[in-house]
């Protein structure tokens, strides 16, 4: 009964060959770099992505003036501003501080556009005042807007009590059709 008997652990085994021996050398090294490699590349990869998150933040709360752009769903939900369809050359700017919290917002529309956005803040055209220009000093100055140009200015005052905003509103009518309003819809927290 002579037959093979089974490898005693810690015997020497047959012997590998070169082949052999390089191709798992080769595979294990390929499992290394997977398993240290992927997760460490994920890491970069979501370190320089988180980064440029902050960077847009920073750059967005950092703002000095006016931002082109629409507000946000947000911004627009708390301080009542019922952006038109269409509307263009749309900008803003948010203030805060322990007192009172103001959105400033300037855009383009078309006579629809200005009656429907009216409508949404719960007025009427016809309230509109011609002359009135409603937006005071200090909130230009934090825009930097002017109403001295060209064109037939109008404007008004949507008082309602706190916490609701208060909407200053201002509309230059210089290009017929094609109104430009200028808001600040200011809230008490």
């Amino acid at each position: 009964m002579t037959g093979d008997l089974p490898q005693q652990p810690g015997a020497p085994g047959p012997a590998e060959d070169r082949r052999h021996r390089n191709r798992r050398r080769a595979l294990t090294l390929l499992i290394i770099v997977l398993l240290i490699g992927v997760p460490a590349g994920y890491l970069v990869i979501s370190a320089n992505q988180s980064r440029a998150s902050g960077k847009d933040k920073e750059a967005k709360y950092s703002a000095t003036g006016l931002t082109e752009g629409w507000p946000s769903k947000l911004q627009r939900r708390i301080y009542q501003v019922p952006l038109p369809h269409p509307a263009w050359w749309v900008a803003y700017y948010e203030t805060n501080n322990w007192r009172t919290s103001r959105l400033y917002v300037e855009f383009e529309t078309t006579d629809a556009g200005l009656s429907a956005f009216l409508t949404g803040i719960g007025v009427q055209e016809s309230e509109l005042k011609r002359g009135d220009l409603t937006i005071g000093a200090r909130d230009r100055d934090v825009t930097g807007w002017t109403f001295d140009g060209p064109g037939t200015w109008s404007g008004l005052v949507h008082e309602q009590e706190d916490p609701a905003p208060t909407h200053d509103i201002v509309v230059n009518h210089d290009k017929p059709g094609y109104p430009r309003v200028y808001l600040v819809s200011r809230t008490v927290p």
